[in-house]
């Protein structure tokens, strides 16, 4: 440990590197937070921590509609987030573009950093500075396997920010397995995945009535010219939903898509059957995400084409807290299937047909899905769990490995 004595294992201090600043919006926010509550919960002196890069279109502002270098609305966005929680006084933003220090931590960040014992950067998503790098624990979190590894062995750059870090872990849980095609990039990941933190997750009666949702990018870019590696494409959200396209045709159940991306084709899924949703207005900020998740039925989802492709077993940290909210969650089957039970709570489906059958068998049962969304939550995602199990996996290796 970095304090000099060995400290508790429930007292280490840990910096969670994230982005709430650069990505304001409500699911992104739950997404990091949980880490944040999760870790002060088990007893950690933890802090957020955040870095704007230092490209010029880090920040996005969901008022002007503009991609810039303007922290103003995400700092405003974190403050309130944070006190929210009890948390408001955890936290600091760098500024790398005014070489400034913003938050209730700013004044005394390097001392921090100085004497923390374990970093986490979620999704790689902030560079290790000077100051990060004297943390001897530094943990990267993939959230976005088979895209993470092909960008690390196609750009130079991402590699040896990747190579900075002393620890890798993946939502892409089967990647240790032979049944996964995940490029190999030369780092050791081992399986992760979202933590959950139950209390702040109450579960209501499900609408037995109302709506699947989703919340979902459609990235015409990505999938008009996808991302390659030796000659495979692989494909995001909108490369996997065309086979499901006139599935609200097919049942009596409504859908609903709180749909971004100014190319997505919104019509054609109108006249299809699907509702469309702005979803500025659903991620607003992180209780209006948890408003819409309550009010839902349950979700219904497509994965990433990568995903699916190389089954690489990744379970979406928006799924994870459908479950905890007592929502059943039907989505395309990742090889998630390998390590989380399914057929009740979460229903996997490869097809169209699958996928019918599926909302059938919710329907016929609603309530029993609904309670053991939960308790499928309960059991494998609850942040006690799976932050407890990162933390010794990096702090006592031999022991998490017995």
């Amino acid at each position: 440990m970095n304090s000099g004595s060995k400290k508790k294992f429930s007292q280490l201090r840990i910096l969670v590197l994230g982005y709430i600043v650069r990505g304001p919006m409500g699911g992104m926010a739950w997404h990091h937070l949980q880490y944040v509550m999760g870790l002060a919960k088990l007893g950690h002196d933890v802090y957020f921590l955040e870095d704007s890069g230092d490209d010029s279109w880090a920040c996005y502002d969901p008022t002007r509609n503009v991609t810039d270098d303007n922290p103003s609305y995400g700092l405003q966005f974190l403050v309130q987030l944070l006190e929210s929680v009890g948390l408001g006084d955890r936290w600091a933003y760098y500024d790398a573009h005014a070489t400034r220090w913003y938050g209730s931590t700013a004044e005394r960040v390097h001392d921090l950093c100085a004497s923390a014992d374990l970093v986490l950067n979620l999704s790689g998503s902030n560079p290790l500075r000077p100051w990060i790098m004297e943390v001897p624990i530094r943990v990267y979190i993939d959230t976005d396997p088979v895209f993470t590894q092909i960008r690390h062995l196609s750009n130079p750059a991402r590699f040896e920010r990747a190579v900075r870090h002393t620890a890798f872990f993946s939502f892409g849980e089967n990647v240790q397995h032979s049944t996964a095609t995940v490029p190999v990039d030369g780092f050791p990941w081992q399986p992760t995945r979202q933590p959950v933190v139950l209390d702040v997750w109450s579960v209501t009666p499900g609408p037995d009535s109302g709506r699947y949702t989703t919340v979902m990018q459609w990235d015409k870019t990505i999938q008009s010219v996808p991302l390659q590696y030796e000659g495979r494409p692989y494909g995001k959200k909108a490369d996997s939903f065309g086979s499901y396209m006139d599935l609200p045709k097919q049942c009596a159940v409504q859908f609903e898509l709180a749909l971004g991306g100014t190319d997505a084709p919104r019509e054609e899924l109108r006249r299809n059957g699907w509702a469309i949703r702005n979803p500025l207005e659903v991620t607003r900020d992180a209780w209006t995400y948890q408003q819409y998740i309550q009010q839902s039925k349950g979700e219904f989802s497509v994965a990433k084409e990568a995903y699916v492709a190389s089954h690489c077993g990744w379970f979406s940290e928006r799924s994870a807290v459908y479950l905890a909210s007592g929502r059943p969650v039907l989505t395309q089957d990742t090889g998630f299937s390998n390590w989380l039970p399914t057929g009740a709570g979460i229903l996997a489906f490869n097809n169209c047909e699958e996928a019918l059958n599926g909302i059938e068998e919710v329907s016929s049962r609603y309530k029993e899905h609904c309670k053991k969304a939960r308790e499928v939550a309960q059991e494998y995602f609850d942040a006690r769990k799976v932050l407890s199990h990162l933390i010794e996996s990096v702090t006592c290796p031999t022991a998490s490995s017995a």
